[in-house]
C-alpha cells in the first residue's frame, strides 16, 4: 500500500460517460477514460485491506490490492502480470463487469465510495496492449489435442489455458465471427469488437485454430481429440406465450442485438428481414441487462419513444437490508441507456399482444400484479389486482433471460463449461468457468 491514507484525501473519480447527445448519434463505447496520473491517484485508495472483500467476491479470484498498488507506484507490467495471472481478458470484464469487487470494498461499506478496481482493471490491461506487454507465448506442446465447442467467455477461457498447458487446442464456432455472445450479444457502446479481434490475434499467433462456421451436434463430437469441452452458452431465449405472439413486430432481444452488430461490421439484409427501431414505440419486457441493452440500441436505431416493463418489484434506492455488505446489493440500477431515455415501469405483467389487420403488434395489454410475501419465508407469490392498460407499441422486444440447457450425460472425456453448465450468468463468472474445467481437463488427461 503506497499511500496508507489517501483514501482519506482523494475522493473517487469515476471517468463517467460521454455526452448523452454525442453518444446516442454512433456506436462507439460510452464510457470515457481518466488520464494515468489520475488512474494512480485512484488506485492509491485502496487500504490493502487485512482481508480483502474484493478478492473474495471476484469469481476469477483477481488480486485487487497489488494490482492497485503497483499501478500507484507507475509499475505497470508487473500489474499487467498479477493481473493476467488470474484473468485471461481484462479487457473484457474491465468494460462489461458489473465489478462484483466494488461492491464488496471496504470502501463500499464506510463511504460508498469503492475503488474504481474495474476502470483500474481495463486502465491496466489497455497499457499492456500499448506498450508491447501482451505479447504471443509458444508453450511446449505435450502430443494431446482437446476441442473446444463454442467460442464465447467461457470457451475462450478454456482454450487459452488449455493452449498454455500445451495441448492443441482447436475452437469450432457455428457463427461467422468468434465470441459467442460477447460479439453477438453485447452491442458495441460497451464493448467494440475490435477488443475481441485483438485478443484472438494472440490467440491465433500462440497456436490455437478457430474454425468459424463450424456447426458441431453434441451427440456428433469431432474425431481425433483426446477430450471435448461444451462451451455452447444458453441458446434458447425465454419466450412470452401470450396471445398475438404470432404478430409480426415481436423479437427476442437476441434477434435485434446480433443483427445490429452485424450491420456494424458490415453485413447487410434485406427490409423484410432488418429489425429495426427506427421510427417505432419500442416496448422492452424484461428489466436486466439485456433489456437495458435493446434500450440504448433502439434510441440509437432513432425510435420514437422507449418504455421497459418488468413483473417484478422496483427494487429499493440506495441500499437493500435484504443484501447487506459484502453481498452483491439487489438495488435500483440505472444504466448509461437507461439515461439516454426510456420509461421504466415495474409490476407489469403482460396478457396479450394487440394487433392490426395486417398481422402486425400495435400494443400489450399489461396488468398490474401485487408479490405478497411468503408466510414461510420462501418466494413471494404474484396476485394479479385486476387494474389493466394497453401500452402501445410497434416494436416489441423480449428480454426476459435464457432458459438453462438441458443437462444430459456426458461421454467420457467431455466437459462443459459456462452458461452451457450453469445457465446465464456473468461474463467474468464464464471465463472463471473456462479456467476451472481446463484444469479438470488437464488432470483428466494426465490421470
Amino acid at each position: 500500500m503506497g499511500n496508507p491514507k489517501a483514501f482519506m484525501t482523494i475522493p473517487r473519480r469515476e471517468a463517467g460517460y460521454r455526452p448523452v447527445h454525442e453518444r446516442v448519434a454512433d456506436f462507439g463505447e460510452v464510457e470515457q477514460t481518466l488520464n494515468s496520473s489520475d488512474r494512480r491517484l485512484q488506485a492509491s485508495r485502496c487500504m490493502d485491506c487485512g482481508v480483502p472483500f474484493c478478492h473474495w467476491a471476484c469469481p476469477l479470484g483477481n488480486r485487487p490490492p497489488e494490482f492497485q498498488d503497483a499501478i500507484y507506484k507507475g509499475r505497470w507490467e508487473e500489474a499487467y502480470r498479477i493481473l493476467s495471472a488470474t484473468n485471461d481478458f481484462p479487457e473484457f470484464t474491465g468494460r462489461i463487469c458489473p465489478a462484483l469487487c466494488e461492491k464488496s470494498c471496504v470502501l463500499k461499506l464506510s463511504a460508498d465510495a469503492p475503488v474504481t478496481i474495474r476502470e483500474d482493471e481495463c486502465a491496466v490491461i489497455e497499457t499492456a496492449f500499448l506498450e508491447g506487454y501482451v505479447q504471443p507465448e509458444q508453450p511446449v506442446r505435450n502430443g494431446k489435442k482437446v476441442a473446444v465447442i463454442g467460442s464465447g467467455p467461457a470457451g475462450l477461457a478454456a482454450a487459452n489455458r488449455l493452449n498454455r498447458m500445451g495441448y492443441a487446442v482447436t475452437v469450432f464456432e457455428k457463427d461467422e465471427y468468434v465470441g459467442g455472445l460477447l460479439r453477438f450479444g453485447i452491442p458495441n457502446f460497451k464493448l467494440q469488437k475490435a477488443v475481441i479481434d485483438r485478443r484472438v490475434r494472440v490467440m491465433e499467433a500462440e497456436g490455437i485454430e478457430f474454425r468459424t462456421g463450424h456447426a458441431v451436434a453434441l451427440d456428433a463430437l469431432p474425431e481425433g481429440y483426446d477430450a471435448w469441452c461444451i462451451c455452447t452458452g444458453t441458446p434458447d431465449a425465454r419466450n412470452l406465450d401470450i396471445p398475438g405472439r404470432e404478430l409480426r413486430g415481436i423479437h427476442f432481444a437476441l434477434e435485434l442485438l446480433a443483427q445490429q452488430n452485424r450491420v456494424l461490421a458490415g453485413q447487410t439484409f434485406s427490409e423484410e428481414q432488418r429489425v429495426t427501431a427506427k421510427g417505432k414505440r419500442v416496448l422492452v419486457i424484461g428489466g436486466g441487462d439485456t433489456g437495458s441493452d435493446c434500450i440504448g440500441t433502439a434510441n440509437r436505431q432513432g425510435a420514437a419513444s422507449v418504455t421497459q416493463i418488468e413483473i417484478m418489484p422496483k427494487p429499493p434506492v440506495g441500499s437493500n437490508p435484504a443484501t447487506p455488505w459484502p453481498q452483491w446489493p439487489q438495488v435500483f440500477k440505472t444504466t448509461s441507456s437507461h439515461e439516454e431515455g426510456c420509461t421504466r415501469r415495474w409490476c407489469l405483467a403482460s396478457n396479450r399482444f394487440l394487433g392490426s389487420p395486417d398481422g402486425r403488434v400495435t400494443g400489450v395489454e399489461v396488468e398490474e400484479v401485487e408479490w405478497l410475501p411468503a408466510t414461510d419465508g420462501g418466494r413471494p407469490t404474484m396476485r394479479p389486482t385486476g387494474r389493466k392498460e394497453i401500452i402501445e407499441a410497434d416494436l416489441v422486444l423480449l428480454a426476459m433471460g435464457f432458459l438453462r440447457p438441458e443437462q444430459t450425460p456426458l461421454a467420457e472425456g467431455v466437459f462443459r463449461a459456462g452458461d452451457a453448465r450453469t445457465g446465464a450468468s456473468l461474463v467474468v463468472r464464464c471465463i472463471a468457468d473456462g479456467r476451472r474445467v481446463a484444469d479438470e481437463i488437464d488432470a483428466y488427461l494426465n490421470k
